[in-house]
């Protein structure tokens, strides 16, 4: 499993494309995986056999872990004799061909990630070949990717030194866990995930029991819960292990409402004028093919808000403690797909014309929703929209994506009776909620920004006058 960057650690298989037995080219895609930020497609780096699946799809699986092997020899490599399903782990992948007692080693063999993995001077067994094989066996299978727990640093462990994979270090060190008073349980004594976890829990309260669970809501083994959703044995309750996208949003929303101060401010006012410009600009020739909405608009109306507030688009750097002001906007847009809630952004959205934008936008949506949203699309966000309004509701309190300072809940734009030009009469209404970081935003400054933001929306006008 190849590491995709963005300080991921693990991804699940979703679709294997190629199968045992199957040829194919550098380049190639073999999998579709889906990982805390987006799914990905992974590309042979070998023209050659398929030897082996290692891990069938729904499974999770570590970085570093190795998921498919390739004979490059030009042989025909038979397909294992143990079905995707039941396949072994990364032990069982077939070993290199036999390195003798004096043989230096050759280097570094190529992988899907970038880099290299060393290759061991240790004397390995020849692998047998299967009963009734021809004596001249096929070139060895060269797998994907390794993990050698010994090497996963570049060199034998010294010493005492704890044996623990990189994804496995970084916890330890954000957990604050010292790897040397960890006890491993893993193969080898190497520290799993589960043991870092273990040191860093708090000691449970002796004095609260916890009694048996009974026999309808008892979960099954974790190996299970990796694979498929669990329900109870009287099929009153249904348990959906949480993972991928839905484990990354969950972590990511935990640390930020519990890191960043929110405060959420909120406005109504009447957007009459602005669903009257979307209806006008449908039919300009100049946004011809474009899609034209009320997002829209509101868009370019907190960008417009952003250039009079500049202080709102900023960040909190806690390690250097110091205000990071951002000089572009990069515009988040929270997106539900059938994966998870997906916030990806517009580059430089700040630079956009209104049919650079329309176009941005009906790009972001599309791509999000048919799950081929990438890990940079995603990073790098500076304030957020989210079109709650949709699914037709007034308004809500969002929490903030992490390291932006703010973040635009639009509610649902309704006829209402409205107070306009002293006679009442029904008017298009809507709530905007603002929620934002008050270590970087103070009250004025996120009562300006919303204020602005509502007095575009209500007389458009001002998307010429104040730009």
């Amino acid at each position: 499993m190849p590491d995709v960057g963005e300080g991921l650690t693990e991804a699940e298989i979703l679709k294997w494309y190629v199968q045992p037995g199957d040829t194919v080219t550098d380049g190639q895609v073999v999998c579709e995986v889906e990982t805390a930020k987006a799914a990905v497609e992974l590309p042979s780096p070998f023209d050659g056999t398929v030897h082996e699946l290692c891990f069938p799809e729904g499974t999770t699986v570590d970085v570093g872990q190795v998921i498919i092997s390739v004979n490059v020899g030009g042989g025909t490599a038979e397909a294992p004799a143990v079905p995707v399903a039941e396949a072994a782990p990364a032990a069982a992948v077939p070993a290199p061909a036999p390195v003798e007692e004096d043989e230096e080693p050759k280097g570094r063999q190529p992988v899907l990630v970038g880099y290299g993995v060393a290759a061991s001077s240790t004397k390995r067994r020849a692998r047998k070949a299967p009963t009734g094989s021809a004596p001249a066996a096929p070139a060895p299978a060269v797998p994907v990717s390794v993990s050698v727990p010994e090497q996963l640093n570049g060199h034998a462990p010294a010493g005492a030194r704890p044996l623990a994979k990189p994804p496995v270090r970084k916890l330890a060190k954000d957990l604050g866990v010292d790897l040397a008073t960890v006890t491993p349980t893993g193969p080898d004594g190497v520290i799993t995930r589960e043991d870092v976890h273990a040191a860093a829990a708090p000691a449970p309260a002796p004095a609260v029991e916890v009694p048996a669970p009974t026999p309808a809501v008892v979960p099954a083994p974790a190996q299970a819960v990796a694979s498929a959703p669990l329900v109870s044995t009287d099929a009153r309750e249904t348990r959906v292990p949480v993972k991928g996208v839905r484990k990354a949003t969950a972590a990511a929303m935990v640390g930020s409402a519990f890191t960043a101060p929110h405060v959420t401010e909120f406005v109504t006012f009447d957007i009459t004028r602005t669903m009257k410009l979307v209806e006008e600009l449908k039919s300009d020739k100049d946004m011809a093919g474009l899609r034209v909405n009320p997002l829209l608009l509101i868009a370019k109306a907190v960008l417009v808000a952003v250039k009079r507030n500049p202080e709102i688009n900023a960040a909190w750097d806690e390690a250097a403690q110091e205000i990071v002001l951002k000089h572009y906007v990069n515009l988040g847009i929270a997106a539900a797909t059938p994966r998870g809630l997906l916030v990806p952004n517009i580059k430089d959205a700040h630079a956009q014309t209104l049919p650079e934008l329309s176009a941005s936008l009906s790009e972001l949506v599309s791509t999000a929703r048919e799950g081929k949203t990438t890990p940079a699309a995603m990073q790098g966000g500076t304030l957020t929209i989210t079109n709650v309004g949709v699914f037709g509701v007034d308004t809500g309190t969002p929490i903030l994506n992490p390291g932006e300072s703010a973040i635009l809940a639009v509610g649902a734009i309704k006829l209402q009776p409205w107070v306009h030009k002293g006679k009442v009469k029904p008017r298009q209404v809507t709530t905007l909620a603002l929620s934002f970081d008050h270590r970087l935003v103070d009250g004025e400054l996120g009562s300006k920004f919303l204020a602005d933001v509502a007095a575009i929306l209500e007389q458009p006008k001002r998307l010429i006058t104040w730009s």
